[in-house]
């Protein structure tokens, strides 16, 4: 999955490099409205990417974490059976 990201994020990036000196960002036609779109959907996807990248990433430290510690339940339920 995260290589999946990294992927998407170099691609998005590159149309971006390829794309913004071509892109006229005029406001008042038909085609500076589609250049602005297209760089605000760019955003987004960059945007998602990068928030999916950082969340699995802490996602991914969590549960290292917990699978580290062996769960104590049983424990706990032996010390109450007993006491």
């Amino acid at each position: 999955m995260r290589n999946q990201t990294m992927l998407s994020l170099l691609l998005c990036g590159l149309m971006l490099y390829y794309a913004i000196p071509r892109l006229a960002v005029d406001v008042n036609s038909a085609q500076g409205f589609f250049s602005l779109s297209w760089l605000f959907l760019a955003l987004l996807v960059t945007g998602g990417n990068l928030s999916s990248l950082l969340y699995n990433s802490k996602k991914f430290a969590q549960q290292r974490q917990i699978a580290k510690y062996p769960s104590r339940q049983g424990e706990r339920k032996r010390m109450t059976e007993r006491g």
